[in-house]
């Protein structure tokens, strides 16, 4: 056994039994930048006749539902295929690493850059196979028996689907971003974030308040898709945008919605999505409980909970990036 294959090993005995998770190990291996993977999406594309787009959602998601939890149950957790599938349902040894013992036990892991080791964290080693299992599933229906067989879960395959739209459209690693009231308006912002709410019951505000008058343009803050559209008692009509890496984008007591926006439409940074109202906090239709506001938030989603992040600091960044002389329609 090589020095290399040693400490690896070594690592995960660590790991389970302090249970540590190698961050610094999968850090250091996944520390190509999106731009870097680019290249290892298209080569196992054309490898396998998946498209990169697909190949690259797939991976995208399945690496951002990971969580320490996951690293800590399995120090080898790669990626959407279960560990045991990587070194061989009866390989008795869970931490292979070995391309030959993997191959004999008919796992899933191999050595995709030749450096003798069949690591699950590595891109090299992973996306090629993750290209072939698409590839081998896939058939006639575009993978989306490939990827219910990898993850069972009908968000995953809409949020799967989304995120290759955006990636056609966009490429891999969209930028840009936008503050998400037009600032021509008399805007003021309230950063509220974690104070006491009672209507409805006792609960903390989940974002930030941005005043404005009624009908201000409510822009989109970043590249992503509507996920979610209507009526909601606290926040009336309000929409959810998500993005690439996952980030939900909650904008809430609008007066209305962007002429023809609907559900699973795709956004840019700057397009106008809805306007600034006072509806909420009652049954469909409810208005005029509070000033003017947009009420907008930001959550995060591992696939196994979802939290509210304090939006200030973005806001604050945002604040100070050029918006169009004229909000954009809805496109």
């Amino acid at each position: 056994m090589n020095k290399r294959r040693f400490f690896v090993m070594v690592c995960a005995l660590l790991a389970m039994v302090a249970g540590w998770a190698p961050d610094s190990l999968v850090s250091a291996a996944e520390r190509k930048t999106q731009e870097e993977l680019l290249p290892i999406y298209r080569k196992a594309a054309a490898d396998t006749g998946v498209s990169w787009t697909l190949l690259a959602a797939v991976d995208r998601y399945a690496e951002l539902m990971k969580t320490k939890g996951d690293l800590e149950r399995h120090p080898f957790y790669g990626f959407a295929f279960e560990p045991a599938a990587w070194a061989g349902i009866d390989n008795p040894n869970w931490l292979d690493i070995d391309p030959t013992t993997i191959s004999l036990f008919h796992g899933l892991g191999r050595d995709g850059n030749g450096d003798g080791m069949a690591l699950p964290w590595d891109p090299q080693d992973r996306i090629p196979v993750l290209a072939e299992w698409l590839d081998e599933l896939s058939g006639e229906d575009d993978g989306e028996v490939a990827i219910w067989d990898l993850f069972q879960d009908p968000v995953a395959m809409d949020r799967i689907a989304a995120f290759q739209t955006l990636f056609d459209r966009y490429g891999l690693n969209p930028k840009g971003h936008c503050f998400p009231v037009w600032k021509r308006a008399d805007y003021a912002v309230k950063h509220n974030f974690g104070a006491g709410r009672s209507w409805g019951g006792r609960r903390i505000h989940e974002g930030v308040d941005i005043f404005a008058p009624s009908g201000t343009p409510v822009l989109a803050c970043s590249y992503g898709y509507v996920e979610l559209m209507g009526w909601n008692r606290y926040g009336g009509w309000r929409i959810g945008i998500r993005d690439v890496n996952n980030m939900y984008y909650y904008y809430a007591h609008l007066s209305s919605y962007a002429k023809g926006l609907k559900r699973g439409d795709v956004v840019e940074p700057g397009q106008v999505i809805g306007y600034v109202g006072r509806s909420g906090y009652g049954p469909p239709g409810t208005s005029g409980k509070f000033p003017p506001h947009l009420h907008f938030g930001v959550y995060r989603d591992t696939g196994r909970g979802e939290w509210a992040i304090n939006p200030s600091s973005l806001l604050t960044q945002w604040q100070t990036l050029p918006q169009p002389a004229r909000p954009g329609p809805s496109k």
